[in-house]
């Protein structure tokens, strides 16, 4: 396994981190325990949950795999802003929410402080100077080591920076955003924020929601058990027919090179610049065995180039900010789209 910094601390992570959204469910507990316990065992030393992850029993079920296992050597990520019952005030990220919000998310993980707290989503009806504010005073009561985002336009995650620098607040160390062969959109201005400002980047759905591991053949024929049939429609329309095109083509390279799609899928994302690890969320043990294997590979240039012919840098294909209200950007969702786009290339 190797580790890079975690942004500008002094902390070091895997290079791969284990997201903890199937545990509880679909993923039984006992399981999940065991694909945690498989992963510290191969050197994974970060795991990613929220408190919204059925509800809380992700974290439980996080808390109860580290007890007496390790807890002291495992980075705990877990996440704030999503509803956690009907009322109004028990969601967003007002100072109320979040000082109630973690006591609850330590109460379910059994520690006594989080790694890395992130802001789940932004919002954009209030400062965000509060939020900051609160946050400082977790970390300042030690509950909490340092504060991150999840899919945050790039230029809110600056404003963030500006104002910790500012008010001398604790500072963002992190940003939490989906990325993947097939939604480059990120390099073009958060990548060279993070890479600017020394922000770790932990990447969500490297696999494309499963479209890059050959899942979907199209949108209408979804497997049972996979994860646009489980959550519905806005992962199913991420299922594009350009998209599962450049899966098709994937899967052809990464077998000529020894691999599977999927992994060739994440090794893709991992090598990426500025990405200090993606997130895995393995809903069983054969899939984290599949993942690890990536974990001491590198990209050659030769494939690196080839995979940058089927979806250009900066670049989308497929929509993964589609639960995003900011992300307004359209992309090429059909191949005639795309051919208007690329005179030439064949249907």
């Amino acid at each position: 396994m190797h580790y890079r910094p975690l942004g500008r601390t002094g902390v070091r992570v895997s290079c791969l981190c284990l997201g903890a959204l199937n545990f509880g469910t679909p993923t039984p507990e006992q399981e999940s325990i065991e694909i945690i316990h498989r992963a510290q065992e191969a050197g994974v030393n970060i795991i990613d949950t929220a408190n919204f992850y059925n509800l809380g029993e992700s974290e439980r079920v996080v808390g109860r795999a580290l007890q007496g296992h390790g807890r002291e050597k495992v980075l705990i990520a877990t996440k704030f802003h999503f509803p956690m019952s009907d009322d109004i005030n028990a969601r967003g990220n007002s100072r109320r929410h979040l000082m109630l919000a973690v006591e609850d998310s330590l109460r379910r993980l059994g520690t006594d402080w989080i790694d890395l707290y992130q802001i789940h989503r932004p919002v954009f009806d209030m400062p965000q100077d509060e939020t900051l504010r609160a946050l400082d005073d977790l970390v300042r009561q030690g509950k909490v080591r340092y504060i991150g985002t999840s899919t945050f336009p790039a230029w809110l995650v600056m404003e963030g920076l500006a104002l910790s620098e500012r008010y001398g607040l604790a500072r963002y160390i992190t940003e939490q955003p989906p990325y993947n062969l097939l939604d480059r959109r990120i390099e073009n201005e958060l990548v060279p924020l993070v890479q600017r400002y020394e922000l770790g980047l932990l990447t969500w759905a490297p696999l494309a929601s499963g479209v890059l591991a050959g899942r979907y053949s199209s949108a209408a024929d979804v497997p049972a058990d996979s994860r646009a049939a489980r959550v519905g429609s806005y992962v199913v329309d991420r299922i594009t027919p350009e998209g599962i095109r450049v899966g098709q083509r994937l899967a052809e390279l990464a077998a000529e090179n020894g691999l599977t799609a999927s992994q060739l899928a994440l090794l893709w994302v991992k090598e990426q610049p500025g990405v200090t690890a993606p997130i895995i969320g393995s809903r069983t043990r054969a899939q984290l065995e599949e993942m690890l294997a990536v974990a001491d590979r590198g990209l050659s240039s030769e494939l690196a180039a080839a995979l940058d012919e089927l979806v250009p840098p900066g670049s989308a294909v497929a929509n993964f900010h589609n639960n995003s209200n900011w992300m307004k950007m359209k992309v090429c969702l059909t191949d005639v789209h795309l051919n208007q786009e690329r005179p030439g290339e064949s249907s």
